[in-house]
């Protein structure tokens, strides 16, 4: 199955805040995972997962202000079994 996420034409900021959010989102689920974890395992994978997140967030923030045009972002999730 697949579900069209984003499909549209953003201005810098609207581009920065979207993206912000949706890794925020993604952040969140792995730092909850990783308060009810007790596999350190499972904690340290998660941890690089974020610090990975927030790394690649901030590498498209610095590319969309320096680029300071409108972005045409588009998403797609694709759920497999």
């Amino acid at each position: 199955m697949e579900l069209q996420l984003i499909d549209g034409a953003f201005s810098t900021t609207e581009t920065i805040d979207i993206l912000t959010q949706l890794f925020h989102v993604k952040i969140k689920f792995h730092e909850e995972k990783v308060r009810n974890s007790y596999n350190e395992e499972d904690i340290k994978m998660r941890e690089r997962k974020i610090k990975l997140l927030q790394k690649n967030l901030d590498e498209a923030r610095a590319y969309i202000k320096k680029e300071n045009k409108d972005f045409h972002l588009e998403s797609v999730i694709n759920i497999l079994n």
